[in-house]
């Protein structure tokens, strides 16, 4: 699987990279997870009001990126700045499995978009583009998005993740065994590689990774 950026976006927002993971994973139930969302939630509601969510680093960097490609940001919200919008209004994470619940944790801590994908519903290469008005998307419990001037992920079939919101088509569910994860950073490469490191680190703690493949393109 080959992954590329298109130059569009570079010649945009020269600071986009992105950190790629790939690895075996399972799905199960572990209260130890539980606790450390727990502590998120509670943390950034107590912390972090709503106002300042837009202040804070890296997503001011995604939601200047936002602009630069002619996209409202506050209109089409980054996903990483909705999780920190749900927490600080003092409402909890959705929790659908240890999987996607780790995607959440790093997003978080990251202050990145994070993607967390089904490795084998991803068909051919992987084009990173901004999105055109005639890309047919459909988010994850949204319904279709406007998802034009939005970096998107495609593969040979359609797009099917993007910064704002991923799509069912690759969604983690409970047959998952492998999956494909993107850190999407506005702000340069220099913190991947250790990023891609923790998520490491959480997914073999919490999910069982093994087999894990890391890049930054």
């Amino acid at each position: 699987m080959n992954i590329l950026i298109d130059k569009n976006i570079k010649e945009k927002t020269k600071d986009f990279y992105i950190g790629v993971m790939s690895c075996d994973i399972e799905i199960y139930e572990d209260d130890n997870l539980t606790k450390i969302v727990n502590n998120y939630e509670e943390k950034i509601n107590e912390t972090i009001s709503i106002e300042d969510v837009i202040k804070l680093d890296k997503i001011k960097d995604a939601r200047d990126a936002y602009k630069a490609y002619g996209k409202d940001p506050s209109r089409y919200r980054l996903a990483t700045e909705s999780l920190y919008r749900r927490l600080s209004k003092g409402n909890k994470l959705y929790r659908i499995n240890n999987v996607v619940d780790i995607g959440n944790i790093l997003s978080l801590t990251f202050r990145k978009s994070v993607a967390v994908l089904d490795y084998n519903k991803i068909i051919g290469d992987i084009n990173i583009r901004l999105g055109t008005s005639s890309d047919e998307y459909y988010g994850i419990g949204r319904g279709k998005i406007n998802i034009e001037n939005i970096p998107l992920y495609e593969d040979d079939i359609s797009p099917f993740g993007s910064t704002t919101s991923d799509t069912e088509r690759t969604m983690i569910t409970k047959t998952t065994s492998k999956i494909l994860l993107f850190i999407v950073s506005f702000s340069g490469y220099s913190d991947l590689n250790s990023e891609l490191e923790y998520a490491q680190e959480l997914y073999e703690r919490f999910a069982k990774g093994s087999n894990f493949r890391q890049y930054v393109i």
